[in-house]
């Protein structure tokens, strides 16, 4: 694997990680519905207790800063950490779907964070219980097919009320569809994320 290769020569340690689905938690099936439930159901149960916080980043992140200036940030005693989605590119107002119907009318003026960077206080997320929180919101939602359409994102947003999450600076994720190219230069993250006005893959 790479991971060999690349702890050598940049000098960082790494272990891989597995955990078995619960047998009383409603399952998924598609394999990126299961990957996206993995990054958010089971943050209390599949780190070992002496990790304190984790820093997770989608793999077509492009990261521009030191990340360790994301992982000593005071996240105000918040189990998690999420960029909110940016709202400078007013072309894509018109698919701003969580400024409209369900998710403005839940927010409540909250507002919706994107999933592909976000910090883990796993020390608070233990001790606020906040993985039972997400299973059961998770456990009600996921049994209607029109709920949760993007996992990872959708759960810890529709849960915030309960689970509440610190709301990074814009800068910690740029994405072009949402953010245009003014705030570009002052990115610390650039997420290549999908655009739903042209329909265009991530990468072509």
């Amino acid at each position: 694997m790479l991971y060999h290769t690349w702890h050598r020569e940049y000098g960082f340690e790494f272990e891989l990680i597995t955990y078995k689905w619960p047998s009383w938690l409603h399952k998924q099936t598609e394999k990126q519905r299961i990957i996206w439930a993995y990054k958010i159901l089971f943050l209390d149960v599949i780190f070992p207790l002496s990790l304190k916080k984790v820093i997770f980043v989608d793999a077509d992140q492009i990261v521009r800063t030191d990340m360790g200036e994301l992982y000593d940030m005071d996240i105000k005693g918040r189990p998690l950490a999420y960029t909110p989605f940016c709202d400078n590119n007013k072309e894509m107002d018109g698919y701003r779907f969580w400024r409209q119907g369900f998710w403005k009318d839940h927010l409540r003026g909250r507002p919706y964070h994107i999933s592909a960077l976000y910090v883990v206080d796993l020390a608070k997320f233990r001790q606020t219980a906040s993985g039972d929180t997400l299973r059961v919101f998770y456990e009600t939602l996921s049994k209607d097919p029109n709920s949760l359409s993007n996992l990872d994102q959708d759960l810890p947003n529709y849960a915030q009320h309960t689970v509440p999450i610190f709301s990074l600076p814009q800068e910690w994720l740029w994405c072009e569809s949402w953010c245009g190219n003014a705030t570009k230069s002052k990115s610390k993250t650039i997420d290549l994320c999908n655009n739903p006005m042209t329909k265009e893959p991530k990468l072509q």
